[in-house]
């Protein structure tokens, strides 16, 4: 079995045209969060000399942000509902509280 037909099964999609746009829609994603990391980190602030600081910081702030703009691309390529799940479960992890989510 393929790499795309695992990820077909593990994600509970229709088709191979869905699991591209999904992986698709990682990829912007993340793009979009590297190329916003420069002027996140010049809005959090701070010296040059405490990378460390400005690390964690950043992807404190980045985190919802990324969140956010997975929902946006995830519109934009058709998959809203599967980001929308995906969020929850993300939240739900986050917070270690129980949860049923539904898939129609």
């Amino acid at each position: 079995m393929s790499f795309l037909h695992r990820l077909k099964n593990k994600w509970k999609l229709d088709s191979l045209g869905q699991v591209v746009l999904v992986l698709i829609t990682f990829a912007c994603t993340g793009f979009t969060v590297m190329f916003l990391k420069n002027p996140v980190v010049a809005w959090i602030g701070g010296a040059e000399d405490n990378q460390t600081l400005l690390t964690v910081l950043y992807y404190i702030f980045i985190l919802p942000i990324y969140n956010i703009i997975l929902l946006i691309y995830g519109f934009v390529f058709g998959q809203f509902a599967f980001f929308w799940d995906f969020e929850k479960r993300m939240w739900y992890r986050m917070t270690r509280q129980k949860h049923k989510i539904e898939r129609e």
